[in-house]
Order: structure tokens, then sequence, then C-alpha cells
């Protein structure tokens, strides 16, 4: 009962942070504010792989459903990981950062930029994807920035139920994202809360580099009594932490504890379902504007907005 009264205290924590969809942000036509001699541009920003098929399977694919359905807007791309810009370009492939890309789209006579993460949360990646921009934004009449995937309470239940009917319904399911030591890894507690609040009891999540760690995900597989699991990458690249992080480390210290233990191999971006709430977001982000919490407490000030 302790328990249950802190995740549910934790996911009302998270929803009043402004986490809602829409709380802060207000109806603006992206496109409306373009004149006559002004371009506009969609740059995917992804954290990158190494692995070429991978690439192709999840980043190219995406790119390729985002340019169609947005086809009024040059597609450009950056990673966000230097480590993964650093090994490609030893093999000969060029990747620009967000920062990089921004400048040489300024260069370009680029005016409007609509940018879209496949960040799953909103942690360091996002945070500093919005510094990039606020180096650079005085140079563009208008940018803006897409939500990650998961932000709104509606987001983590979208996502919830475009995975979980493609995975096993037999056995113990464990979710392993990436982690992260700030505090929005109480996100990926709202993913394991809201699973078993939708009948997921079997389903946990886990994460490499945060919290709930696999000593966590281990415990709540301890308290059931499925001895088979699958693990599933609850990132967007099935990418090194998947391949060897989950295949490997994961799996092997499962089978330890005496588990079965099967690897669903792909990633979110591979999920078509997932592609497409990526794609909302960009659509959004042509719809509705940020408006800045100072902008937001002027409103509030004038008595126009309630808490």
């Amino acid at each position: 009962m302790i328990k249950q009264t802190f995740f549910l205290i934790l996911f009302l924590f998270i929803t009043q942070l402004g986490f809602a969809n829409g709380t802060h942000y207000q109806k603006s036509d992206f496109f409306a504010t373009m004149q006559p001699g002004d371009k506009a541009a969609l740059l995917m920003v992804h954290f990158g792989t190494t692995h070429d098929d991978t690439r192709e399977l999840i980043i190219n694919a995406i790119n390729q459903k985002a340019q169609a359905m947005f086809p009024n807007l040059d597609m450009r791309e950056a990673y966000t990981s230097r480590i993964i810009i650093h090994r490609l370009k030893q093999r000969g492939v060029e990747k620009l950062t967000p920062l990089e890309m921004l400048k040489q789209l300024h260069k370009d006579g680029y005016t409007h930029v609509i940018i879209q993460s496949s960040n799953i949360i909103d942690g360091i990646e996002m945070e500093s994807l919005r510094q990039d921009v606020h180096e650079v934004e005085k140079d563009f009449k208008e940018i803006r920035i897409g939500k990650p995937l998961l932000y709104g309470k509606e987001d983590y239940e979208q996502v919830i139920d475009a995975l979980m009917p493609l995975l096993p319904a037999q056995g113990a399911i464990v979710l392993v994202g990436h982690g992260t030591y700030t505090p929005i890894t109480a996100a990926y507690t709202m993913v394991d809360y809201m699973l078993k609040a939708k009948g997921y009891t079997h389903a946990h999540v886990g994460t490499i580099e945060g919290y709930p760690a696999f000593e966590d995900a281990l415990r709540m597989l301890k308290a059931g009594q499925e001895k088979t699991v699958t693990l599933v990458p609850f990132m967007f690249v099935a990418g090194e932490h998947a391949k060897n992080d989950i295949a490997v480390g994961w799996k092997n210290d499962l089978e330890a504890e005496g588990y079965t233990v099967n690897v669903y191999a792909k990633g979110l971006g591979e999920n078509p379902a997932i592609q497409d709430l990526f794609i909302e977001r960009i659509k959004y982000a042509t719809t509705h504007k940020l408006l800045p919490i100072n902008e937001k407490k002027k409103e509030y000030a004038k008595g126009k907005d309630k808490f």
C-alpha cells in the first residue's frame, strides 16, 4: 500500500510539473509566419548509431517518413553523440551536430526551422538541444523544437498501447531504458506504474544507467511467479546498449538467477506506430508554439489563466 501511494504521488507530481500536453503551448501556425523569400527546414536530431543496418532500418526510415509527410520542409539531419560522429567519420560517414547543422542552415539562407528529436525522455539530450537552439535562435525568424516521445500523460499511454501488443503475452517482460542521473529518471518509474495500472502486471521497467536499475527490476521479477523473461530495449535504436548491455549483460545475469531469457531485439524506432507518434510531434510543432513560463506567469498575473 505504501509503495502504491508513493508511485501515485510521483505520478501526480510529474503531471503537475507541466508534462501534460499543451500546458505551455499556444496555437501558432508555423507556415503563416513565413514571408516571400523565406525558407523552411525540418531538422531531425538523433543520438545516432554506428550500426549501418540499424541506421538504415530506423533512423533513415523515420527521416524518409517525415520527409514524405512534410514535403514543404527541406529535410536535414544531425547526431548528438560525439563518439558516434567520430567513429563514423573514421569510416568516411559525415554527420553534423545539431549546432553545426543549425549554423549551416543559417548560412544556406533558411529562416524557419522545426527540430524534432528522436529522444525518448526530456532528459540531458533535450536540454543540450535547447541550449544549442538558444545560441543561434537570433539568426532565425522562427525556430521550434518538437516534444520527445514521453512528455504528457497521453504520450505514455500511447507508447504503451503501441508496444505491448507486440510482446509475448506469457512470461515476464522487462523494458530496459538507457537511464539518466537527472530527476527525469522518474519518467521510467512512471512507465512502470502505468504499465501495471493498465493491467500489465507482468511487465517491469529497468535502466542501464539510472533508476530503476537492474537490481530493482530483478526484485520485481522475484516478487512474481514467472521464470521466463523477455528483455525489451526501451530505446529508439537497438544499438550498442541493446546488443551488448541487454542481450549479453542483463541476459547472462538473469540466467544466473535461474530465469529463461529471451531478447526482443528491436528498438522502439522500428515500430511504425512509434514512428507515427514522432510524426505527430512534428505536426503539433507546425500548429503550436511553446509559451515561455515567464510569459505564462504574466497571463496568470492578468487573471487570464488559472492554476
